[in-house]
C-alpha cells in the first residue's frame, strides 16, 4: 500500500495532466460527432460527409514528418497550450457562424484541418511531456491509461453527443467542449510544471530535423516496415472510417449511429483491459498481425452484407 501511494504521488502531476485532457478531448469529439450529424443532416452527401475526416487526417500525413522536428525546438508546454488555444477558436468560430445562420461545409473543412494541424504538432509534444513527467517504469502503465482514455471517450462520445444535442441542441454541445478546453488549458497552465528536455531550443534547421529522422528509421528497418504495415491498414481502415457515418445516418438513425460507437468503444476497452493481463506474447510482431486479421477480415466481410439489410 505505501509503495502505491508512493507511485500515485510520483505520476499526480501526470495524472492530472491525462484526466483535463481526457476531458477535453471528450469535448472535442462531442463536437466532432455533432457536426458530422449536421453536415449529413444538411447536405446528404456521404462524400461531403467523408471529406471531413479527410480534412482532419490530412495535416498527419502531410505534416507528420517536420511535426516531431518543429516539437524538438519548441517549449513542450507552450506548444500544447497555443494548440488548445488554436483549436478552441475553431471550435468557438464554427458556434459563431451557427449562431449567424451563416454555417457552410466548407466552413467545417478548414476548421478540421486547423484542428488536424493542431493535433499533428501537439501530439509529439504531449509524448515528449510524459517521458519528462515520469520515470521510465511507468511507461508501460501509461500506455494503459492512453488506450483508457481513448475507450472512454468512444464509448461517452455518441452517448453524450446525442442526448446533449437531442435536449439542448448545438449550443450546449459547443458550451461543454469549451468548458472542458478551459479546464484542461487552466490546469496545463498554472498546475503541472513540465521540465524542458535537452532538445528544447535546438537551432538545426526543420528539414535537416526531420532528414535525420528519415536516417535513423533507415538504420532501423524492423521498426519502418512496421510503421508502413501499420499505414497501409490505417488507410483500408480510413476508408471505412470515411463512410461509416454517411452510411448509418442514411440507413437507420442517428441512434444507431451512437449504439454503434459506443459499442465500438467498449470492445476498445475490453482488449486493452485483456491485452494489459495477457502475457507478452513471444512474438510481438505475430500478435499484431493476428489481432489485424481476425479484427479485419471478420468485420468487412460482415460489412459487406450490409448493403441488403
Amino acid at each position: 500500500m505505501k509503495q502505491y501511494l508512493s507511485d500515485l504521488k510520483e505520476m499526480r502531476s501526470y495524472l492530472l495532466l491525462w484526466f483535463t485532457q481526457m476531458i477535453s478531448g471528450l469535448g472535442s469529439a462531442m463536437t466532432g460527432y455533432a457536426l458530422v450529424v449536421w453536415s449529413y443532416t444538411r447536405e446528404g452527401s456521404a462524400l461531403r460527409t467523408a471529406l471531413l475526416m479527410v480534412c482532419s487526417y490530412a495535416p498527419y500525413v502531410i505534416c507528420s514528418i517536420f511535426a516531431g522536428a518543429l516539437s524538438d525546438r519548441w517549449d513542450k508546454k507552450k506548444t500544447m497550450l497555443w494548440c488548445d488555444a488554436l483549436a478552441a477558436l475553431g471550435t468557438l468560430a464554427v458556434w459563431l457562424l451557427l449562431k449567424a445562420g451563416c454555417l457552410q461545409i466548407w466552413h467545417l473543412y478548414i476548421v478540421n484541418a486547423m484542428s488536424g494541424l493542431m493535433n499533428t504538432v501537439q501530439q509529439p509534444a504531449s509524448e515528449v511531456a510524459t517521458t519528462a513527467l515520469l520515470p521510465r517504469r511507468f511507461y508501460q502503465r501509461v500506455g494503459g491509461l492512453r488506450y483508457l482514455s481513448s475507450s472512454v471517450t468512444s464509448i461517452l462520445t455518441p452517448i453524450f453527443a446525442t442526448a446533449v444535442l437531442g435536449l439542448w441542441g448545438m449550443d450546449a454541445v459547443v458550451a461543454i467542449d469549451l468548458a472542458s478546453f478551459l479546464i484542461a488549458f487552466v490546469t496545463l497552465l498554472f498546475f503541472i510544471p513540465i521540465p524542458r528536455t535537452d532538445a528544447s531550443g535546438k537551432t538545426d534547421g526543420v528539414l535537416k530535423s526531420a532528414a535525420e529522422g528519415i536516417r535513423w528509421l533507415k538504420r532501423n528497418p524492423g521498426i519502418l516496415h512496421l510503421m508502413l504495415f501499420l499505414a497501409g491498414i490505417n488507410l483500408v481502415a480510413s476508408m471505412y472510417n470515411a463512410a461509416f457515418p454517411a452510411m448509418v445516418l442514411s440507413k437507420v438513425s442517428e441512434r444507431a449511429m451512437g449504439v454503434v460507437n459506443t459499442v465500438i468503444g467498449i470492445s476498445t476497452l475490453l482488449g486493452s483491459i485483456l491485452a494489459s493481463f495477457m502475457k507478452t506474447p513471444r512474438s510481438r510482431v505475430k500478435a499484431i498481425w493476428g489481432c489485424l486479421m481476425l479484427s479485419m477480415c471478420t468485420e468487412n466481410f460482415c460489412l459487406a452484407f450490409s448493403g441488403r439489410v
